[in-house]
């Protein structure tokens, strides 16, 4: 009976010891799933700051692009009244030389003024035959048999922008 006890302790002490070995690699698995778990949700989060980061970099980057683009608008929306006071000198009639070399000045000066607008990016918007309320301000409609409705029938004020924002829309006069 003794043999008999002293098999049955080795086995209960093998499988104490078996026993002990799962319970230590369950535990094992279990801390490995915990700091799988762990380094997914952190993998997770630096991906998504780093997404983020990038993210307000590309939108700091267009608006500082935006802010150059238009930082001159203001300064050049003040230049267009002498600019239209430019364009008018030089739509005077001239009767004597002396008045047609001073209007010859005004122009040189007015096409001088024109090229360095244009170099910060203001250009004159393009006369349009429909009106388009993007790009146009009516002063007044009028009734016009040579022109269909909604149709511009006269430019009353050129009109500028930068890049594609206005700064100025064209005044004009629009058919009934």
């Amino acid at each position: 009976m003794s043999e008999q006890k002293q098999e049955i302790e080795n086995e209960n002490a093998q499988n104490s010891e078996n026993l002990q070995d799962e319970n230590l690699q369950n535990i094992e698995d279990v801390e490995q799933n915990k700091l799988q778990k762990d380094y997914d949700e952190l993998k997770d989060k630096y991906m998504r700051a780093n997404a983020e980061f990038e993210n307000i970099k590309k939108r700091m980057e267009k608006e500082k692009l935006s802010a150059m683009a238009y930082a001159n608008e203001s300064f050049a929306k003040d230049l267009l009244d002498v600019l239209d006071a430019l364009e008018a000198a030089v739509n005077v009639e001239c009767q004597d030389e002396i008045s047609l070399k001073i209007k010859e000045g005004v122009q040189n000066t007015l096409d001088l003024f024109l090229k360095k607008l244009e170099k910060h990016g203001v250009a004159l918007i393009k006369d349009e035959k429909e009106f388009d309320p993007n790009l146009h301000e009516a002063m007044f409609h009028v009734d016009s048999e040579n022109h269909q409705s909604g149709e511009v029938v006269q430019v009353l004020q050129k009109g500028y922008k930068i890049a594609d924002r206005v700064i100025r829309p064209t005044k004009v006069s629009v058919a009934k």
